[in-house]
C-alpha cells in the first residue's frame, strides 16, 4: 500500500495523525465526512507562491532571501550568553538591590518602618522631572492621600517615598498591601505612609469612600499616605496621579555620578555596549543595576563580555518574572498574550489579540480541566496590554493577497524578546506544551498565510531549542498529514529552523527524500527547494535520486514530478543559480528522469519575472544578460538548456510558449529586447533550430488579439543565416 493511500475511513495512514481538534487531539469520527470534503479541495500551493508568502510573513528577525537571522537568541554574537545563561556575576530582580524596587519585591511589600538611611540614599540617586514632581508634591500636601499609578518597575515605589520625604513626613511606614475593606484608615498613624502595589480585584476595589476615611484619619494625625497601583488596578471613582518614569539614561548617569568622577562617567556612557543598552528601552531598575557592573569594569574587576551581556541577562530576567508563579505573577490571559505576541511579533495587533484568546482557552484546559474555558469578550485596553508587554504599536503596510494594506501592528520594543520568550516557555515550562501544541495545530489550519507562517516560525524556534521534542510533537505530525496545508507548514518550519542555525535539518531532508512515505518525501523536496542553495550539488543529487525513484515505483505518484521540477525552479532562482546551472548541464544526459527534471525546472523558472510583476523582466533572461556581459559560463549553460528544451518533443511545446512570452516582454522593455537579441543567436546551431525560431518569430500573434509585436520582426534580423 502506498504511503499516501488511506488506511482507514478517515484517510489517515497508520502511525500518522489527522487534522487536530481545538485541543490538538485527532478529529472524531463524527467529523470525518466534513474533513473528507476539505481534503478533496486541498491542493498544494505552488512552490514559488509559497516561498513568497514565507518571505512576506516571516518574523523580522528571520531573513529568507539571504538565509540569515538577525541577532538575539540565535545567529550572531551572544555577548557573554552561553546556553541561555549570563556568564558574568550579575543578578537582577529580587537577587540584587535595585533602588527603584526598594531592595526587591519582598522588601517592597513588607510592612514596617523604612530606614532613614534608605531614604537618604534614594534621595541622592533620585531622578525626575522637577516641575511635574513639584506638582505631585503640592497635590499630596493638599489632599494628604495620593494614588500613584504606573507600570511595574518604573520607579513608582521610589517616587512615593520621595514624595513623603519632600514633605518631611517622617518616619515613613510601609503598609500591608492587602488590607481588608474598610481597614486602611485603621493602619494610619503619624508621619508618612506608603502602600506599594495595593492588591485590588473586581470583588475588592479601592473605593472613594476608603480614601475619604483615610484622609480624615491622616488629617487628625497630620500625616500623609501614598498608594502605588498598576494600570490594571480596580478603582472606583478615584482620580489617580500618573507617574512618568525618568529616562533610563538619566538613571544610569545619576548612579554612575554617585560612584565616580565626571570624566569616568563620560567615558563609560560613550562605550558601544552602553549606548546599545540604552537604545533597547530597558527599565529604570535595569539601568540602576547596570551601574555597579560598569563601575566594576572601570576598576578592572569585570571584563568586556560582562558589560556586553548585561542587556541580554536583563531581558531573560524579565521573561522569567513574567512566567513565574508567585503572589505577583501575571494573569494567565496576560501570559497567553505575551506568548501570542512573541509568535506574531511585528504582526497586526487585532490578529495577535484574537489568537492569544484562543491560546488562553487552551491554557485554561491544562490549568483546570474540570472548568470550562472562559474568555472575556471585552478585556484589557490595548495600551495597557502593550505597556505590560514592553511592546509598542505602529501603523505599517502588511502584504495580503489583495495587495498591501495598512494595519495597526504590535511588536516588542526589544527585538530579542520574542525569541527569548519562546525558548523560555518551551524549555522552562513543559506543562504548557500540550496547550501550545494544540494552539499551533489550530494555527496551521488557519486560512491566512500570515498565521500559518508564524506558526511555522514559532516551531522553528522550538526546534532550535529542543529539536527532538519539536519534531515528535509538531513537525512530524504536520509532515505526515494528509493535508497539503499542514505539510507546507512543516516545510516552512524546517526551512526557518535551518536558517536560524538548527542542526541536522539537511540530514533529515536527505532521509525523507529517499523515504517510501510520499508525504515525507513531498516535504523534503519542497524544503530542499528553499534551503538547497547552501549546498546545491548535494541537493540536486537528492532531487535526481528522488526523480529516479519515482520512475521505479510500481505506482508513481503523479504529483511528485511537478514538485521536483518546482524545487529545481527555486534553486535556479536562488543565490546559487550559477552553480545550479553548471550542475544541471553536467548531469543533463545521465538518464531520462534527470533530463526531464532539469528541463521542466528550467522552463518553469523562465516564467518568473522581477517583483512577480505581470510585465516584469524575466529573471532568467536578466541572468543571461549579466552572464553574457561578464562572459561567465552561465550564459552558455542557459543557452544549452534552451536548446535542449526546444529540441525535445516532450518539452518543446512549453518551451515555445515561454519563448513567446519573452518576445512579448522584449516588445515592452528595451532591456529585455537587448538580452533576447543576444540570446537568440546562441540558440541556433542546426537548420532545424533556425527553422523553429524563424517560424515562431514570423507567426506569433500579439497579446490579447493585438497585431504581431514589432519586436518579433526586429529579433528576426539577429538570427544567423543557415
Amino acid at each position: 500500500m502506498s504511503a499516501d493511500e488511506p488506511a482507514d475511513g478517515q484517510g489517515r495512514t497508520e502511525g500518522t495523525e489527522g487534522p487536530a481538534a481545538d485541543d490538538g487531539s485527532p478529529p472524531s469520527e463524527s467529523g470525518a465526512a466534513e474533513q473528507s470534503g476539505e481534503e478533496e479541495a486541498d491542493q498544494p500551493q505552488p512552490a514559488w507562491a509559497a516561498r513568497r508568502d514565507l518571505v512576506n510573513h516571516s518574523p523580522k528577525t528571520m531573513r529568507i532571501g539571504d538565509a540569515r537571522i538577525g541577532g538575539g537568541l540565535v545567529g550572531g554574537d551572544h555577548h557573554g550568553i552561553s546556553g541561555g545563561q549570563f556568564t558574568g556575576n550579575v543578578h537582577l530582580g529580587s537577587k540584587t538591590e535595585i533602588f527603584y524596587q526598594l531592595g526587591g519585591p519582598s522588601s517592597a511589600h513588607a510592612s514596617g518602618e523604612v530606614p532613614r538611611a534608605t531614604l537618604e540614599r534614594l534621595t541622592a540617586l533620585f531622578v525626575t522631572d522637577e516641575h511635574r514632581f513639584a506638582a505631585l508634591t503640592e497635590r499630596l500636601r493638599a489632599e494628604r492621600v495620593l494614588v500613584l499609578s504606573g507600570p511595574q518597575f518604573t520607579g513608582r515605589r521610589t517616587a512615593a517615598l520621595m514624595l513623603l520625604h519632600r514633605l518631611g513626613a517622617t518616619p515613613v511606614r510601609a503598609l500591608d498591601r492587602a488590607p481588608r475593606p474598610g481597614e486602611l484608615a485603621q493602619q494610619l498613624g503619624s508621619g508618612g505612609h506608603v502602600l506599594c502595589d495595593l492588591i485590588t480585584g473586581r470583588e475588592r476595589p479601592l473605593r472613594w469612600a476608603d480614601l475619604l476615611a483615610a484622609r480624615d484619619r491622616l488629617a487628625e494625625k497630620d500625616a500623609y499616605l501614598v498608594i502605588t497601583v498598576g494600570p490594571a488596578a480596580h478603582l472606583e471613582d478615584i482620580s489617580v496621579a500618573h507617574w512618568q518614569p525618568p529616562a533610563p539614561a538619566e538613571v544610569l548617569r545619576a548612579h554612575l555620578r554617585a560612584r565616580s568622577d565626571d570624566e569616568t562617567v563620560r567615558k563609560l556612557l560613550s562605550m558601544t555596549p552602553v549606548t546599545e543598552f540604552l537604545g533597547r528601552s530597558h527599565q529604570v531598575r535595569e539601568a540602576a543595576a547596570y551601574a555597579p557592573v560598569l563601575m566594576d569594569y572601570a576598576a578592572g574587576q569585570a571584563d568586556q563580555g560582562q558589560i556586553e551581556g548585561f542587556s541580554q541577562a536583563a531581558l531573560e530576567n524579565q521573561v522569567h518574572e513574567w512566567f513565574e508563579e508567585d503572589e505577583t505573577s501575571l494573569h494567565l490571559r496576560d501570559k497567553a498574550f505575551l506568548l501570542a505576541l512573541a509568535a506574531f511579533d511585528g504582526g497586526p495587533y487585532a490578529l495577535t489579540a484574537e489568537l492569544s484568546d484562543l491560546l488562553y482557552a487552551l491554557l485554561q484546559k491544562t490549568d483546570n480541566p474540570a472548568q470550562p474555558p472562559r474568555v472575556p469578550v471585552f478585556g484589557t485596553h490595548i495600551g495597557k496590554r502593550l505597556q505590560l508587554a514592553r511592546a509598542t504599536r505602529y501603523p505599517q503596510e502588511e502584504h495580503t493577497e489583495w495587495g498591501p494594506v495598512t494595519q495597526l501592528k504590535a511588536a516588542y520594543k526589544d527585538d530579542r524578546a520574542a525569541l527569548v520568550l519562546l525558548r523560555e516557555v518551551w524549555t522552562g515550562h513543559p506543562s504548557a506544551r500540550p496547550a501550545l501544541v494544540g494552539w499551533l495545530r489550530r494555527l496551521a489550519e488557519d486560512g491566512r498565510p500570515l498565521v500559518r507562517t508564524r506558526a511555522a516560525a514559532t516551531v522553528a524556534v522550538f526546534a532550535h531549542t529542543d529539536l527532538p521534542s519539536a519534531m515528535a510533537l509538531v513537525i512530524e505530525p504536520w509532515a505526515t498529514s494528509n493535508r497539503f496545508r499542514h505539510r507546507l507548514v512543516a516545510v516552512n518550519a524546517l526551512t526557518l529552523a535551518h536558517l536560524i542555525g538548527t542542526p541536522n535539518v539537511p540530514r533529515i531532508l536527505d532521509s525523507w527524500c529517499a523515504s517510501e512515505n510520499q508525504r515525507l518525501c513531498w516535504v523534503a523536496i519542497r524544503t530542499h527547494g528553499l534551503i538547497g542553495h547552501e549546498r546545491p550539488v548535494e541537493t540536486l543529487a537528492a532531487l535526481r535520486a528522488a526523480a529516479r525513484h519515482q520512475q521505479t515505483r510500481e505506482k508513481p505518484d503523479e504529483r511528485m514530478a511537478p514538485e521536483l521540477a518546482e524545487a529545481v525552479e527555486l534553486l535556479l532562482l536562488s543565490p546559487a543559480d550559477d552553480q545550479v546551472l553548471a550542475e544541471l548541464i553536467r548531469t543533463l544526459n545521465d538518464d531520462r528522469p534527470v533530463f526531464d527534471l532539469a528541463l521542466s525546472g528550467f522552463v518553469q523558472a523562465c516564467r518568473r519575472t522581477e517583483g512577480d510583476e505581470r510585465h516584469g523582466l524575466p529573471l532568467v533572461l536578466a541572468h543571461y544578460a549579466r552572464a553574457a556581459t561578464e562572459q561567465t559560463p552561465s550564459a552558455a549553460h542557459i543557452a544549452a538548456l534552451w536548446r535542449a528544451a526546444l529540441g525535445d518533443r516532450a518539452h518543446t511545446g512549453d518551451a515555445l510558449d515561454m519563448l513567446r512570452g519573452w518576445v512579448l516582454a522584449a516588445d515592452r522593455d528595451a532591456t529585455a529586447e537587448w538580452a533576447l537579441a543576444a540570446l537568440l543567436p546562441a540558440l541556433v546551431g542546426t537548420a532545424a533550430e533556425h527553422r523553429r525560431l524563424d517560424h515562431l518569430l514570423r507567426t506569433m500573434p500579439g497579446e490579447d488579439g493585438e497585431p504581431p509585436p514589432p519586436a518579433a520582426s526586429r529579433l528576426l534580423t539577429v538570427l544567423p543565416t543557415h
